[in-house]
């Protein structure tokens, strides 16, 4: 009970909490250059999808970081999903038997279409 012309006190309410936003953030941001070492940055940039997605979900969270992860993340996705499908697809080029028949044209043509691929010492001689 208060006397008349007091108020009680009332704490702040706790900050909103945004761990799973920010780390889907974060994961986005190091997707993104993450691609270029080997397609690994498709790793971290699924799994912010999903954080992202469930921080929106949950509700629990400030919404412009759960968005911007979102965001940063599914450009990786599709950035990562099209260098892939890219690079199968040459590579099918290079496997087909009709179009290249022996190993010496496959090997050509693994040389022309991915002039980055060198051969190890290792590989050539058999260890």
């Amino acid at each position: 009970m208060t006397l008349p012309g007091y108020q009680t006190y009332s704490p702040p309410a706790p900050p909103r909490r945004s761990g799973l936003a920010r780390a889907s953030l974060v994961l986005g941001i190091v997707g993104l250059p993450g691609l270029a070492l080997c397609l690994l940055g498709l790793i971290p940039a699924l799994v912010g999808l999903v954080l992202g997605t469930v921080a929106l979900v949950r509700g629990h969270s400030e919404r412009r970081p759960a968005v911007a992860g979102i965001i940063c993340c599914s450009v990786a996705v599709v950035l990562g999903a099209l260098a892939l499908f890219w690079l199968l697809s040459k590579a099918a080029t290079c496997g087909d038997t009709s179009r290249y028949p022996n190993d010496a044209a496959r090997q050509g043509c693994v040389e022309h279409e991915f002039p980055f691929v060198r051969e190890t010492s290792g590989a050539s001689t058999g260890f």
